[in-house]
């Protein structure tokens, strides 16, 4: 499986995903730039996190006006598996790839911890290498991951599986409308959430319960 790797300014985790994604497929990504028209042939785009751009004008919103992420797109149009992670997450929003608003956490400060996760929806192509119901732990590092959407769209998310994962055991760290970790979209081939899988991917990270993310998504996992 062939994938590549946004690059942004202000992204700080691209190097991690090209990592993961180097260790779990055997092969290393293509890069894309943000001034870029056109994305290699690719089974999966990934949106690393960061702060695209300084966050300046709202978190993702002037990177999903780059010429990159109208050829991303393109390419989800066309059914190629996409994610976005954190600021990736915030950007795919922001571009109208998945829906809803991503706000300040309820805190109002930045959160950088573990937290546990809840498998919502194991039936997708990003989750096949879990359970149903399964606990994982995850990473997160935001200042605006407080999911929110209006009640006919969360009735939407919730009614046709598309919330992928929720916080779970009261580590939800934003406030987040039911506890929405990552969503996908309703094609099933563009996923976001804000939690850092790649980041839990081995064990000098402390562990591997991120890694069925990228191995079903990779198509790796059965």
């Amino acid at each position: 499986m062939k994938s590549a790797v946004v690059l942004l300014p202000g992204l700080n985790r691209d190097r991690d995903m090209i990592a993961a994604l180097t260790k779990i497929s055997g092969h290393a990504p293509a890069t894309v730039w943000q001034t870029d028209t056109e994305i290699p042939d690719v089974d999966l785009i990934a949106i690393p996190g960061g702060f695209s751009f300084g966050d300046y004008l709202r978190c993702g919103a002037i990177a999903a006006r780059m010429p990159v992420m109208r050829a991303v797109a393109e390419k989800a149009a066309k059914g190629v598996t996409v994610i976005g992670v954190c600021n990736g997450f915030q950007i795919l929003v922001e571009a109208g790839l998945l829906p809803g608003a991503l706000m300040r956490n309820s805190s109002l400060k930045f959160v950088c911890r573990q937290v546990k996760l809840e498998i919502a929806n194991a039936n997708t192509m990003f989750t096949r290498g879990y359970q149903p119901g399964q606990i994982i732990r995850s990473p997160v590092a935001h200042h605006d991951g407080n999911y929110f959407a209006d009640p006919e769209t969360l009735a939407r998310l919730e009614g046709e599986g598309q919330v992928v994962f929720r916080y779970a055991e009261g580590t939800n760290p934003n406030g987040s409308i039911n506890d929405i970790a990552g969503i996908v979209n309703d094609k099933g081939n563009v996923l976001g959430l804000m939690p850092h899988p790649e980041n839990l991917i081995e064990a000098a990270h402390g562990g591997n319960d991120g890694r069925a993310l990228f191995e079903s998504a990779l198509g790796i996992a059965a």
